[in-house]
């Protein structure tokens, strides 16, 4: 069948691009070791920043929000699905990240000032809601998107119908403030990855506020990889640099520090209440199981409490650690001060290679090929969490070593 034939085709120059991909299913809980295909791995490519998705607190108030709750909501938010215990969690992220937006309160008032929360069921469905949504007001539109911003957010705005789009270089501030002040239209969208998914590093937000404010733009941030990391309270990003403005429209995911799953959007409460109208991927979803988000305000308690404090402690101690190992070695970290580590490599094979003989000594860092990475910078996407000790990060650091 030419159909099929077509396929087959296209996966067999797939590997001999080194480019297929392929599911490997584990046979143990999320953790720095894991069982794939009956053997004890070392992991280092999850993102479970604070080692909380087998954390015994969260799993028993998941298994509790079942009991509580049942296995799934039944419908979309709107008709029928929105539960006592989604409304819990919104209020306590309310509180949690409510003073970066503006009056630093939380008004749960669609007029009101202050913060609200929005939960949906994965990141990528919370950026999908945003950017379209903000850009269905009916007055001209123009987005202004980061080179690396991540697949959600590019698709987001390929979802913008209608609207102008500006892609500006990594971090070039002065060609995004340069396309800001040539552009007329009047409602404009800035639209960033907080810690960048595959380099580690951070985006120059308190830069880019500036210039959201200068020229009456929203300044939509992905904190994917700062929630629950960044700031001294784990709040993200936006804490982690003081920032505080009602311009902002923040989306934080709760599937890796937090441990658990979904995502939220954070604003002032005329944005949540515009993507309550607009945002489809909110609208004509169902809603996630109520257990998920009963088991993420004990994710919470513990982000935010002594036991968070000492985890990101413990996280900040390993970076360095493992920067340290390896600052001169022939493949380079990029330079990163979160858990995200990518050591380059070049070329897809050498990449392949490496992380084949890394798991041959009981290691797992799968290594990162384009389309995901630009070409020719293939590496070892090294992702630490609080769950490792010391001693995992000096048996990675000494076995890359001994592979140079």
């Amino acid at each position: 069948m030419h159909l099929i034939d077509t396929l087959e085709a296209r996966i067999a120059q797939l590997d001999a691009q080194h480019l297929r991909r392929r599911l490997r299913p584990t046979q143990s809980p999320c953790g720095p070791h894991v069982t794939l295909n009956g053997t004890e791995r070392l992991a280092f490519c999850s993102n479970d920043y604070l080692g909380l998705a087998n954390h015994p607190a969260v799993v028993e108030a998941l298994a509790q929000g079942v009991r509580l709750h049942g296995a799934g909501s039944g419908a979309s938010h709107l008709i029928s699905g929105h539960s006592q215990a989604h409304e819990a969690l919104e209020h306590k992220l309310a509180a949690f990240v409510g003073p970066q937006f503006g009056a630093g309160d939380v008004d749960d008032a669609p007029g009101g000032s202050g913060c609200r929360t929005l939960f949906f069921g994965s990141g990528y469905m919370a950026n999908l809601a945003v950017t379209p949504a903000l850009a269905a007001t009916g007055e001209p539109t123009a987005i202004f998107s980061e080179a690396l911003n991540h697949a959600s957010l590019i698709d987001a705005v390929r979802l913008a119908r209608g609207a102008r789009v500006h892609v500006y270089p990594h971090g070039d501030l002065q060609t995004l403030e340069t396309q800001l002040a040539q552009e007329p239209a009047t409602n404009k969208l800035i639209v960033t990855d907080s810690v960048f998914s595959m380099d580690g590093d951070i985006a120059p937000l308190p830069q880019l506020l500036t210039l959201a404010e200068r020229y009456g733009a929203w300044l939509i941030v992905d904190d994917a990889h700062g929630f629950g990391v960044l700031g001294a309270g784990g709040q993200g990003v936006l804490a982690h640099f003081g920032l505080n403005s009602p311009h902002i429209v923040y989306t934080g995911t709760l599937g890796k520090a937090a441990g658990v799953g979904g995502a939220f959007v954070a604003a002032c409460p005329q944005v949540i209440d515009w993507l309550v109208q607009k945002a489809r991927s909110y609208i004509f979803s169902t809603a996630a199981p109520p257990a998920m988000a009963h088991a993420l305000c004990t994710s919470l308690d513990v982000i935010a409490g002594p036991e968070g404090h000492a985890r990101r402690a413990h996280l900040q101690t390993l970076i360095a650690h493992l920067r340290a190992r390896m600052a001169d070695s022939r493949w380079h970290l990029l330079p990163s001060d979160t858990p995200i580590q990518p050591l380059i490599l070049g070329s897809n094979e050498t990449a392949l290679a490496v992380s084949a003989q890394l798991e041959a000594q009981g290691l797992w860092v799968p290594a990162i090929r384009p389309p995901t990475v630009p070409s020719g910078t293939a590496r070892l996407r090294i992702a630490l969490s609080a769950a490792h000790s010391l001693e995992d990060v000096d048996r990675l650091a000494s076995t890359l070593r001994a592979l140079e």
